[in-house]
């Protein structure tokens, strides 16, 4: 594995935005790089230069420690997502420090970002193409909406991240975290709120999967959330629930199948295409196999991640969100082939036995392959992110980060907390197609925790768990869900991890600590 601790720098902050703005040179200063100030000559340059600020939402710049994988380990804090893997291993025992390699490598990755769309941002304003000067605009706004979608993805981790909204152009060109949350989210709000008036409400051809005008409002109204701008973030998702025209697929598998990418209520998620380019490719299914898929049938990977049985019996039985959450049956390689030579086909069973261990929870490999009522499992494997029946390099899966379902748990948020507007009608919609009957009649204290609960089974293995769950609790307060979700990892499968403070933040890393001067520490981690 890689190790993104770079020496001989003041900060890694800097060291991320350092690389995107310049580039790298040999020995011998000779530059291999174009230097941005002479290239971005027209609208077909700038666009090339925005998509580089989409690249890290997948593979990046191929970090073995992608962006959407430091955010499956992250969620092992909570308890329900689990991995034997030491990175998932050791945050599911809470085990984590300011040196960590994940939180180096996310730190990084989004500064990296960050600084690449201010470079876009400051250069559009520059380039004189009349003849494309709509695109020039479209792709500023872009660019806008990336990097207000990249601080708060280091806002909902880490609170109090640094802000800095202009290119850098030395390594003493240094950002400071005074101001705190409050000051990134004035930001995030500026900038969605910018990308918003000018971006398109749909792409077609080769342009689908950019930003649009409701990811742009989606995400403004999650940082409103954030903020507790109650009524703003009812306003904004009203505005998203009238006028997107966006409605909820009638099945709720078809936001991670291939067929549906980047259409209807699936609002942004980041493009992967092994068919397109080979090298361009997550690997969270590889991450996310059933450890005993035969490699016969495209079983590949290393099944770092799964969740616990526990979690899996949370649902409803007649929750129809359960066949696409979860893989519920597929061939095993674990026990010897049934009687016609084929791979036998294991189901998940409350029944089976189940414990934490990499091989805990897969079906008994003395199991009678002849016999049904044997060939049971366990795990909950994510039917979400696993392509089966296909090599993990040649995924084809997008990961997802906003969709229509955010917008209606928000409204219903927004409304319930303002006690303003229906409250339950946006999360009776996801219930209604879930299977589940209407809620009705619940106090705001038995709603907020209703709607909770909601986010945790709509959005299982979609990373957003751990920071919803923390942004709406209190380190031994009321209501304290993480706090609960951890106890109940902990006292279920008897790992004995305690609840406290440094649980419910990540530390800023400790070489941007200790390399800028202006950055504080969260108070949890001094």
């Amino acid at each position: 594995m890689k190790n993104f601790i770079l020496k001989n720098t003041k900060s890694l902050l800097a060291s991320a935005i350092m690389l995107s703005a310049t580039g790298c040179s040999d020995l011998k200063e000779n530059p291999d790089f174009i230097n941005p100030s002479t290239f971005y000559q027209s609208a077909k340059e700038l666009e090339l230069g925005v998509n580089a600020v989409y690249d890290d939402l997948t593979m990046g710049n191929g970090d073995w420690f992608n962006h959407f994988y430091n955010r499956y380990v992250f969620e092992c804090l909570v308890g329900y997502q689990v991995g034997w893997e030491k990175g998932p291993l050791q945050y599911n025992l809470g085990n984590i420090s300011a040196s960590d390699d994940y939180i180096n490598a996310y730190w990084q990755q989004c500064y990296r970002s960050i600084d690449r769309a201010n470079n876009i941002i400051e250069t559009a304003d520059k380039i004189q193409d009349v003849a494309n000067a709509d695109k020039v605009k479209r792709i500023k706004a872009e660019a806008q909406f990336l990097r207000g979608f990249y601080y708060y993805e280091l806002v909902r981790y880490f609170d109090n991240p640094p802000l800095k909204i202009t290119s850098t152009q030395s390594y003493n060109d240094l950002p400071s975290n005074d101001g705190g949350k409050q000051k990134v989210l004035e930001q995030i709000y500026a900038d969605c709120s910018a990308a918003a008036s000018v971006l398109p409400a749909s792409y077609s051809g080769t342009d689908a999967g950019r930003a649009t005008k409701w990811a742009a409002k989606t995400l403004l109204m999650k940082a409103q959330l954030w903020g507790q701008k109650w009524a703003e973030a009812k306003a904004t998702s009203e505005d998203i629930i009238n006028n997107s025209g966006l409605t909820l697929y009638a099945d709720f598998g078809s936001n991670f199948d291939i067929s549906h990418k980047n259409q209807g209520e699936r609002i942004f998620e980041g493009q992967a295409s092994a068919k397109v380019n080979s090298s361009e490719y997550t690997n969270s299914s590889a991450h996310f196999n059933p450890e005993d898929f035969p490699s016969d049938l495209g079983g590949a990977g290393w099944s770092w991640l799964s969740a616990t049985k526990d979690f899996r019996m949370s649902y409803k039985s007649s929750d129809k969100r359960i066949d696409a959450t979860f893989i519920e049956s597929y061939p095993t390689g674990r026990t010897a082939k049934n009687s016609k030579g084929e791979f036998p086909i294991v189901k998940w069973s409350e029944k089976a036995d189940y414990n934490l261990s990499r091989f805990g929870g897969l079906v008994d490999p003395n199991a009678n392959p002849n016999k049904p009522e044997e060939l049971i499992f366990s795990k909950a494997w994510s039917g979400k992110l696993v392509e089966m029946n296909t090599n993990w390099s040649t995924t084809e899966k997008n990961t997802i980060y906003l969709r229509y379902a955010d917008v209606l748990l928000g409204h219903s948020e927004a409304c319930n907390e303002s006690g303003q507007g229906d409250a339950f009608a946006s999360i009776n919609k996801l219930r209604d197609r879930a299977g589940l009957e209407p809620l009705k009649g619940l106090s705001q204290s038995a709603l907020r925790d209703a709607i909770v609960d909601e986010i945790i089974h709509e959005f299982a293995f979609e990373q957003v768990g751990y920071p919803e769950l923390r942004r709406k609790s209190k380190f031994g307060g009321n209501p304290d869900y993480l706090g609960a979700y951890i106890k109940r990892y902990s006292d279920t499968y008897k790992v004995g991890r305690t609840v406290k403070a440094k649980d419910y933040v990540l530390p800023i890393p400790l070489i941007e600590i200790q390399g800028n001067p202006k950055v504080k520490q969260n108070i949890e981690w001094q």
